[in-house]
């Protein structure tokens, strides 16, 4: 996924993506996505984990440096 941002008339820039997957606790659903979010992650979705567990997994995206 890229997403073009325009810093000039006629120039664009196009950003680069790292991505995480992490299991979520759901007793810890708020630690874990705060100290993410501290490093510079963003949340892009969240799903249910694997068949037949009770948690979730989190997907993250940050622009590469």
């Amino acid at each position: 996924m890229t997403d073009t941002t325009s810093n000039a008339p006629g120039a664009s820039k196009v950003t680069r993506w790292e991505y995480a997957t992490i299991p979520l606790l759901v007793h810890a659903t708020k630690q874990i996505l705060d100290q993410w979010g501290a490093d510079g992650w963003e949340l892009v979705q969240v799903v249910p984990g694997p068949s037949g567990s009770e948690n979730l997994v989190a997907y993250l995206k940050r622009p590469v440096a």
